[in-house]
């Protein structure tokens, strides 16, 4: 099936009448496909034929309550009907939902199996919907520490759900948050016990980084959150407030997914679940054993094959799988597998399990009370609270957090269980205001953190977490009871109950903590197994460079952490630090690794005294001081007062034929290199900037620096400091060992050096340190000239100063990995 007659299919499923309905990647439209069984061959007699109807490039595919509904990048969701007869689908109807045209957009739509609706796959790059009801009580970053976002500005800006799967009504009037925090979950598929699953991937840049997550398969269920946030906020699989998966499978691109019901297939296959990838031409058996509230499986490569994308799949009226390839620039092409052999292909019951099917069973009756206030719902899921099954446990805290949190507060925080306890207080932050922020501390802080086994320490630590994330920074006596119980667990046997310790630590700013985070850096070992390594690609030659050579991936998570921590470092540790870092770049990784890398480094020098950025100069090459080698000239103008929406339209579509030059004077004249350094030139007061361009696109460049005041980082706040002799300085506060620099806004004026004991308080200003109307002196092209500069990492080279470069606004900035 060549492109140039019927493009390349990338979406199937079955019509009305058995026959198959696929849809075009593009403006070609939609197929029937009727297939008969030829008398004289083998192979079936085929044809296809075009049903005329004025919309295309459907990823999701289903027909359901006599209607062919499409989900459409860019359009929404449709549907359409056959009111003759005819399989022509002569009427279609706008049924409205959220769309975005990306790849990470609008996917599929699948029946749910309570027949009463649709599930609305889409990725993350697509807005919520506006919704009538949500199986989540809530949801938001809980990232405790400052996120990094993608060095290559990968979903730069996009904040959870990220992608989402959510329910509709058959005309599109309702539509209910089902489950989010995933990354690119293509489709989705119903199994004969009535429950969801999808198959989401991670992005290949962060190979090599400890928030790389493999390729998954998942378990969909009432309020469920995976935990997919951008850049380095993804959330740990062992978090108490999200799922697991059912089997990770390595790298790969995910597309179709179809259960096996109904193919004329030993039992064994069809009870299977059928998972495709795109990028390595392979669809796995996934097959699944009931445990507890949900899954295990194992995993079974069913079909691969060479120049083969595939991209869906149904199981046949005849009892085949048929499957299609296509997408992007591939030819289509149909595949029929069929079963030759001497097994039984009868229909197969399903295995009985009835300790599992029990378990379900309770998850679901406690599932019935998310989003739903009900005076039953407390007693029902109070006693599951302490539930050793995850998926039971995550159910009941969700049933009580959909309750209003006036009806159980005291209740939370006089249980005894701690298993209990550990999972209501977090329903208790998830659910309340800052009021129970000391109450909630201290009913964690009652318990013995010794006498708890590995899983629920992570729950105990992950809910502490969640307290200052929510709720703000425990109160000077709870602080210093908590470091002080902390910082004598560190370090357990167990990583991942390390990575946390540390986690909380710096973010309570305990300086003992780096002694031991160092430690461990030098004493973690590496999984020999990396999540990096999948089933499909051992063989490609980017992994085989890392199984030559791993990237430190733990240790690196210990780097990530204490970056953050400004004071209480010695010399010998800053140097071993960075020593590290260097050391982590030489080995290979995804294409944002050594981005991050950077990133890292360039946020722990900002962190570093004057005194030991200067004593590790010889192993970051970076001086502290260093003036241009060159004359700076005032800007020429003629200059306006900029507006953000003045600036966009007068840079987005001119980032071409740049003078390098020109660009690099705007830096300097006007004053951004007073307070930041960039391409090794500048200030230490404001953050380094030379990866600026790789992270931010030019309308956040733009707001940044004409909107100073609209978002500030914690790192870089003003603050007003008040003396003890009553005076008072506002500026940007850097505290040393015996002394407090308060640097001014005015970049031109010195800092204000006082001894700590001068000090009476600090406290944050809702300005933040960079002046506004910075760029004001600047005509047109002086400020193209500057935010290409930025934007090329100081690189002369760079395109954006090459005639004929074309636009590189990255007002999109779209991905091009390789899902």
């Amino acid at each position: 099936m060549p492109r140039g007659s019927q493009s390349t299919w990338i979406s199937l499923t079955l019509g009305p009448n058995g026959h198959l309905i696929a849809s075009d990647q593009s403006d070609k439209g939609f197929f029937r496909i009727i297939i008969s069984e030829s008398t004289d061959s083998d192979l079936p007699n085929v044809r296809t034929k075009e049903l005329l109807m004025p919309l295309s490039g459907a990823h999701g595919l289903t027909f359901a309550y006599e209607h062919l509904y499409t989900n459409v990048p860019g359009k929404g969701i449709f549907r359409m009907r056959d009111t003759k007869g005819t399989e022509e689908f002569d009427v279609m109807e706008y049924i409205g939902g959220p769309e975005k045209l990306a790849e990470h957009g609008n996917h599929s739509v699948i029946k749910t199996p309570e027949n009463d609706g649709l599930f609305i796959v889409n990725g993350n790059y697509t807005p919520a919907p506006e919704l009538t009801s949500s199986r989540l009580p809530s949801w938001d970053e809980d990232i405790l520490l400052p996120r990094q976002w993608d060095m290559r500005g990968n979903a730069r800006g996009i904040f959870a759900p990220g992608g989402y799967i959510a329910r509709m009504n058959p005309d599109g009037s309702k539509w209910e948050m089902f489950s989010i925090g995933y990354r690119n979950q293509y489709d989705a598929a119903v199994s004969p016990h009535g429950e969801l699953f999808t198959f989401d991937s991670d992005m290949e840049y962060d190979l090599g980084m400890p928030w790389y997550r493999p390729t998954r398969l998942l378990h969909v269920t009432s309020g469920s959150d995976f935990g997919w946030r951008s850049g380095s906020g993804k959330w740990k699989e062992y978090y108490e407030d999200s799922l697991p998966p059912i089997v990770n499978i390595g790298r790969g691109s995910p597309t179709g997914l179809v259960f096996g019901t109904g193919a004329k297939f030993p039992a064994q296959y069809q009870h299977a679940l059928y998972g495709l990838d795109w990028l390595y031409g392979t669809i796995y058996a996934f097959h699944l054993t009931p445990e507890g509230a949900s899954y295990s499986a194992e995993v079974e490569k069913f079909l691969t094959g060479n120049e083969l994308p595939v991209t869906d799949a149904v199981i046949g009226s005849d009892g085949a799988l048929y499957f299609i390839t296509g997408g992007r620039a591939n030819d289509t092409k149909l595949y029929r597998v069929i079963y030759n052999g001497n097994e039984s292909t009868t229909p197969a019951e399903l295995p009985r399990n009835e300790k599992a099917a029990n378990a379900r069973e309770l998850r679901k009756e406690l599932e019935a009370y998310h989003g739903n206030i009900n005076s039953q719902a407390i007693a029902k899921a109070w006693p599951h609270l302490n539930s050793d099954d995850r998926y039971i446990r995550y159910a009941a805290r969700l049933a009580v957090e959909s309750q209003p949190v006036s009806i159980w507060d005291q209740k939370a925080l006089s249980e005894q269980n701690y298993q209990a306890r550990i999972t209501v207080i977090m329903a208790l932050t998830r659910s309340g205001d800052v009021s129970y922020r000391p109450q909630a501390s201290r009913s964690l802080l009652e318990i013995d953190i010794n006498t708890l086994d590995k899983e629920k320490k992570l729950g105990y630590l992950r809910s502490i977490s969640l307290i200052f994330t929510r709720l703000g920074e425990p109160e000077p006596d709870q602080k210093k009871q908590i470091t002080d119980t902390l910082i004598e667990l560190l370090p357990t046997e167990d990583h991942r109950v390390n990575i946390e310790l540390v986690r909380i630590l710096v973010y309570l700013k305990d300086t003992r903590v780096i002694d031991k985070a160092m430690d461990l850096i030098d004493q973690t070992k590496e999984d020999p197994e990396p999540n990096w390594v999948g089933l499909p690609n051992n063989n490609d030659g980017t992994i085989q460079k890392m199984l030559e050579n791993p990237p430190p991936t733990s240790k690196i998570k210990y780097a990530f952490l204490l970056k953050n921590l400004r004071d209480g470092w010695t010399i010998d540790q800053r140097r071993e630090y960075f020593t590290f870092i260097n050391k982590a770049a030489e080995a290979p990784g995804g294409s944002s690794y050594g981005g991050y890398l950077t990133k890292i480094r360039e946020d722990a020098l900002q962190n570093a005294s004057e005194e030991e950025h200067n004593a590790v100069s010889d192993i970051t090459g970076v001086n502290l001081i260093q003036e241009p080698s060159f004359d700076v000239q005032p800007p020429e103008g003629p200059g306006r007062d900029w507006t953000v929406d003045e600036a966009l339209g007068e840079v987005a579509d001119y980032l071409t034929n740049r003078n390098f030059k020109n660009g690099r004077n705007a830096f300097f004249a006007t004053g951004c290199a007073s307070c930041h350094r960039f391409n090794g030139y500048g200030g230490n007061i404001g953050p380094d900037l030379s990866s600026v361009g790789m992270r931010a696109s030019v309308p956040v460049l733009l707001e940044d620096i004409i909107e100073p005041n609209a978002l500030i980082s914690d790192q870089y706040n003003s603050s007003i400091v008040t003396q003890t002799n009553g005076k008072t300085v506002s500026g940007l506060v850097v505290e040393e060992q015996e002394q407090v620099k308060i640097y001014p806004r005015n970049p031109d004026q010195p800092p204000v050096i006082a001894d700590k004991e001068e000090v009476a308080s600090i406290k944050k200003s809702e300005i933040s340190q960079m002046p506004e109307g910075l760029i004001d002196p600047l005509s047109e092209d002086e400020l193209r000239d500057l935010i290409a500069y930025l934007r090329s990492g100081g690189n002369p080279d760079s395109q954006l100063f090459k005639e004929g470069s074309g636009s590189s606004s990255g007002i999109e900035d779209q991905e091009h990995d390789h899902d």
